[in-house]
C-alpha cells in the first residue's frame, strides 16, 4: 500500500512538473476542450432551468367548447346534458362551467382597451361557451373526448387550453436529446483534444521514458504522470467553463426579467447545483483519462 501511494505521489508530481515546464500548452488545450464542453453545459443548464417551470404549471387541461353564434339560449343551456352524457361515457371526472355570451362580454368589457373597441361594434360579438375542467383525464382520452365534443350540434370549436403545456413537455424532451447528441459529439472532440496533447507530451519526453525503462520502470509506472495530466486538463477545462456560464448568466438574466415582466413572471436562470457541477467534473476527469489512456499505450507502442 505504501509502494503505490508513492507511485502515485511521484507520478502526481512529474505530471505537475510536466505542466510547469509547457504551461502555454497546456492552457491553450485547456481552453479549447473548455470551450467544446461550454456548449453542452449551457444546453443542461438551460434545461435545468426549464424543467422545474413544465412541472409546476398546472397540467389539468381545461376545455373550452364554443358555440355557434346564433345559437338559440335554450339549446345552449341544454347541451349540459349530451356533455355530461359524454364525460359518464370516457369515465372522465370533469367540472362544467356554463359561460353565456353576456357574462363574457362583461368580462372582457372590464378590459379598459377593449371596452371602446367592443362598443363600436353594436352588438355582442362573442358566443356562449362551456368550460370543462378536467382532473382525471389522459392526453388519450382528452383527444377522444375532444372529437366527440366536436361532433355535438350547435358546437363551432373546441379548443384545449393547456396543449401548450404538452409542447412545453414536448420541446424540453427534444431537447434533452439534442443535448445528449451534442454532448456525445463535443465528448469525442474533447477526447481527440487531449489525445493529441498528450501524444505531443509523451514525444517530448521521448529520451526521459527510454532512461526510465533502461532503469527497469514498468509501463504502468510511466502511464500514471501523463494519466494525471489528462486529468488535470479535463478538470480544469470544466471549471473554466462552468465559471464562464455562470458568469454570463448575469447579463443574461437582467434580459430574461424584462421580458418576463411582461408575462408577470420572475423566472430566471440559476447555476447549475452542486450535484449537477461535481457529476460534470467527474465525467470531464473521465473524459481526460479516457484520451491520455488512448494516448500514451499508443504512442508507447510506437517507441517499443
Amino acid at each position: 500500500m505504501t509502494i503505490w501511494l508513492r507511485q502515485h505521489l511521484f507520478a502526481f508530481n512529474s505530471a505537475l512538473s510536466h505542466l510547469r515546464s509547457s504551461p502555454g500548452n497546456f492552457l491553450f488545450n485547456v481552453l479549447v476542450v473548455a470551450i467544446a464542453l461550454t456548449l453542452p453545459i449551457a444546453g443542461l443548464t438551460l434545461v435545468e432551468n426549464i424543467r422545474p417551470l413544465s412541472t409546476q404549471l398546472s397540467i389539468e387541461p381545461e376545455i373550452s367548447i364554443f358555440l355557434k353564434i346564433a345559437t338559440p339560449r335554450a339549446e345552449a343551456t341544454a347541451l349540459t346534458i349530451p356533455i355530461n352524457k359524454i364525460l359518464k361515457q370516457e369515465n372522465i371526472i370533469a367540472k362544467l362551467s356554463f359561460v353565456s355570451k353576456d357574462k363574457a362580454l362583461a368580462a372582457m368589457e372590464e378590459t379598459s382597451s377593449l371596452a371602446e373597441v367592443l362598443t363600436t361594434l353594436g352588438e355582442n360579438p362573442l358566443p356562449d361557451a362551456y368550460v370543462l375542467s378536467l382532473s382525471n383525464a389522459d392526453a388519450h382520452k382528452i383527444d377522444i373526448l375532444t372529437q366527440k365534443l366536436k361532433t355535438l350540434q350547435y358546437v363551432d370549436v373546441v379548443h384545449i387550453d393547456s396543449a401548450w403545456v404538452k409542447r412545453l413537455s414536448a420541446l424540453i424532451r427534444i431537447l434533452q436529446i439534442s443535448l445528449s447528441f451534442l454532448a456525445l459529439t463535443l465528448s469525442i472532440v474533447v477526447i481527440v483534444v487531449i489525445f493529441n496533447a498528450t501524444r505531443l507530451q509523451v514525444i517530448s519526453h521521448q529520451a526521459e521514458i527510454s532512461i526510465a525503462r533502461l532503469l527497469g520502470a514498468t509501463n504502468s509506472f510511466i502511464h500514471k504522470p501523463y494519466y494525471y495530466t489528462g486529468a488535470f486538463m479535463g478538470l480544469l477545462a470544466a471549471f473554466a467553463a462552468m465559471l464562464l456560464i455562470a458568469v454570463l448568466l448575469g447579463p443574461l438574466n437582467k434580459s430574461i426579467a424584462e421580458f418576463a415582466m411582461l408575462y408577470t413572471s420572475e423566472f430566471h436562470l440559476s447555476p447549475l447545483g452542486i450535484l449537477p457541477s461535481l457529476l460534470l467534473l467527474v465525467s470531464s476527469i473521465g473524459l481526460g483519462l479516457c484520451g491520455a489512456f488512448f494516448s500514451v499505450r499508443r504512442q508507447l507502442a510506437r517507441i517499443n
